[in-house]
């Protein structure tokens, strides 16, 4: 049987995606932790795919996609992910770790969107789109491994389910052909936990 041949952006995707990752845990570029992650997460794969692929965004999953879909999905996103985090974030270690998220330097609105906005688009934007010309519904999974992975450190519960809830988003993005939908459902997530933990819901 012959070998498929390698596929060069899927290579570059792989690799980048691993080092942005090991950069952004070890290294601050900015004095805050979200924007190192927007420039890293968001603008460096941009950068890769317009002069390095001189390829479109839109196939990477930076496009609006399917609005009817994505509205659905989204939600019902909102809706799952607030019966979450009523059922997750009120004790324990998940109140412990976000209760003092409330206090961040900027409104929270405004800090779960420059956190998440390009740690959506390396998962389910670059990475997704990169890998499902090869895998095809395999990348809806594997994408989901290194955002499981780079949530170590957070409280084991939320770890363990990201697995779970990253292949969710990974399905909304690979339905709504855009990574702005599981943006939308994570940074509400996120927000009402914060809140949740923080006793203001």
């Amino acid at each position: 049987m012959k070998a498929p041949r390698a596929d060069y952006r899927a290579i570059t995707v792989i690799i980048l995606s691993t080092l942005l990752l090991v950069v952004e845990h070890y290294h601050r570029i900015f004095p805050y932790k979200a924007l190192d992650r927007a420039f890293l997460y968001l603008g460096v794969p941009l950068f890769v795919i317009l002069v390095v692929f001189r390829d479109a965004p839109a196939r990477y999953g930076f496009q609006l996609g399917d609005l009817k879909a994505g509205a659905i999905l989204t939600t019902v996103g909102w809706g799952i992910a607030a019966a979450l985090a009523l059922l997750t974030a009120r004790g324990g270690p998940m109140r412990q770790y976000y209760a003092p998220q409330i206090n961040a330097p900027l409104p929270l609105l405004l800090d779960n969107a420059l956190d998440l906005i390009g740690w959506e688009f390396l998962f389910r934007g670059f990475l997704l789109f990169a890998l499902y010309p090869i895998c095809g519904p395999y990348a809806i999974l594997l994408q989901a491994v290194p955002f499981t992975i780079a949530h170590f450190g957070k409280p084991e519960i939320e770890t363990l389910s990201c697995i779970f809830g990253g292949s969710a988003f990974g399905y909304v993005a690979w339905r709504t052909r855009s990574f702005v939908y599981p943006f939308l459902i994570h940074w509400f997530l996120a927000t009402f936990t914060v809140l949740v933990a923080a006793g203001r819901v």
